[in-house]
């Protein structure tokens, strides 16, 4: 029935103009989730080089979910029929007319691997089997680290809650570019508090940002603020802060700075050692949201 309608509303409208029908059939159309890739729709693939179980989309999914029946799941013929999409596809087709990223992370977040309109490919290595969310023509973002420090930017030295051999829930994102490094602030705001703190474990520095307009707080952790900020200025995004450092950090060689995003107006960081509860909600789409990639 399916077919047959496709071909029924070709001819209406080849009728409508005027002209003859022809006997080749138009390519297929998007259409809902069906399991066949169709024009203007990005495919995922459960195996490489376009093999196996199809799942199509027509827009942009931020979480594919884990578990049937709710997950989005591949839907052709083949090998990984059924099963969910979410860290199992292996190669795609972009059927589509605009770039589609695929990420690591869910909320379009982590490492990401772009697919040009009409483009086929696998998945390279770190995202086979890894993919968690794709985005429909995606704004050109920059890296988190890389608009903290600018310049080359800096690396993540543990993600949000990604504390591997600490007790507790890491509650920010520790980023590190060298001590001395010029911390930038990532989002507009009143600075609301400044602890300066000093160099060593004890020496805890905090810079609290709020932004009204999201009602949200960044606090930055560890970094000694620039001596020329003050609690009621206004900073803009890109004003340099601070410098990094080590204060509330045992040693120089653990220098970073902790970038934490926080709901509404707060003037200190969620605790995170010894503390197995989270406070703060996964960051991932707020930094997206404000234009930088978790990277």
């Amino acid at each position: 029935m399916k077919t047959l309608n496709k071909i029924l509303t070709g001819t209406t409208a080849a009728l409508a103009l005027g002209g003859a029908v022809l006997a080749t059939a138009s390519p297929a159309s998007a259409a809902t989730r069906n399991g066949t890739c169709e024009s203007g729709e990005f495919c995922y693939y459960y195996n490489s080089g376009n093999q196996g179980s199809v799942s199509d989309f027509t827009g942009s999914v931020s979480d594919y979910g884990t578990t049937q029946p709710s997950c989005f799941d591949f839907k052709g013929a083949g090998a990984g029929k059924g099963l969910c999409v979410k860290n199992q596809a292996a190669s795609v087709w972009n059927r589509s007319s605009k770039t589609v990223r695929v990420y690591f992370n869910s909320g379009y977040g982590g490492s990401y691997q772009d697919f040009a309109a009409g483009a086929k490919g696998n998945l390279n290595s770190t995202l086979k089997n890894q993919n968690a969310s794709h985005e429909f023509g995606p704004t050109a973002r920059t890296n988190l680290s890389r608009g903290l420090y600018t310049l080359t930017g800096g690396r993540i030295t543990c993600g949000f809650d990604g504390y591997t051999t600490t007790p507790g829930r890491h509650e920010g994102i520790d980023i590190a570019r060298g001590i001395g490094s010029d911390v930038r602030a990532l989002t507009s705001g009143q600075v609301i508090s400044v602890v300066r703190g000093a160099t060593g474990r004890a020496g805890l520095s905090t810079i609290a940002v709020y932004n009204a307009s999201l009602n949200k707080t960044v606090i930055y952790l560890h970094s000694a603020p620039r001596s020329s900020l003050s609690v009621g200025q206004n900073v803009s995004r890109g004003q340099v802060i601070a410098d990094e450092s080590w204060h509330g950090v045992s040693s120089s060689a653990s220098a970073h700075t902790h970038v934490e995003m926080r709901i509404g107006k707060q003037t200190r960081a969620a605790k995170s050692v010894d503390d197995p509860h989270l406070d703060n909600p996964n960051p991932t789409s707020f930094w997206n949201s404000q234009g930088y990639n978790v990277r």
